[in-house]
């Protein structure tokens, strides 16, 4: 793959904020997290058809936690190990293709860890909880038990 390469003595690693605990963040936001100039990150939505932020009213964009750290990927294969945007999109369409699960479910993309049993016992019960909240009868922990 050495035409997707780009031989420069600028390319460097750069240390990036920690992405805060949110459900959303707005292009602003993204920006200063991931050193990406708005107009770079639009220009991306272009070329990266896996970025898709929610769009709302006035085309404002809200990105998620994955589309953050997609986008801190995508930026490390351009500045930092140099690719061209071809050859960007052709890595991640490979490490697409070699995770199915990144083909049903884009939020685990640059994830550190994936959908464990233990995680999906934990997310169940914090539905149960919350089902509870909502239901004082408990009508959701009477269907728990029989689907159990």
């Amino acid at each position: 793959m050495a035409e997707t390469l780009i031989n420069s003595p600028t390319l460097a690693r750069v240390v990036l904020p920690e992405i805060p605990p949110k459900r959303y963040f707005t292009i602003g936001e993204v920006s200063e997290l991931c050193g990406v100039k708005a107009h770079v990150l639009r220009y991306w939505e272009q070329e990266f058809e896996v970025l898709a932020p929610l769009k709302r009213r006035g085309n404002r964009r809200y990105y998620q936690r994955y589309e953050v750290q997609l986008i801190r990927h995508i930026r490390e294969l351009l500045y930092e190990q140099g690719f061209t945007i071809a050859g960007a999109r052709s890595k991640l369409e490979l490490l697409r293709s070699n995770m199915p699960i990144l083909k049903l479910d884009p939020t685990i993309i640059g994830e550190e860890e994936t959908l464990t049993e233990l995680t999906v016992a934990g997310l169940h019960t914090e539905i149960l909880d919350i089902a509870r909240m909502l239901d004082p009868q408990n009508r959701y922990t009477q269907i728990d038990h029989a689907h159990t």
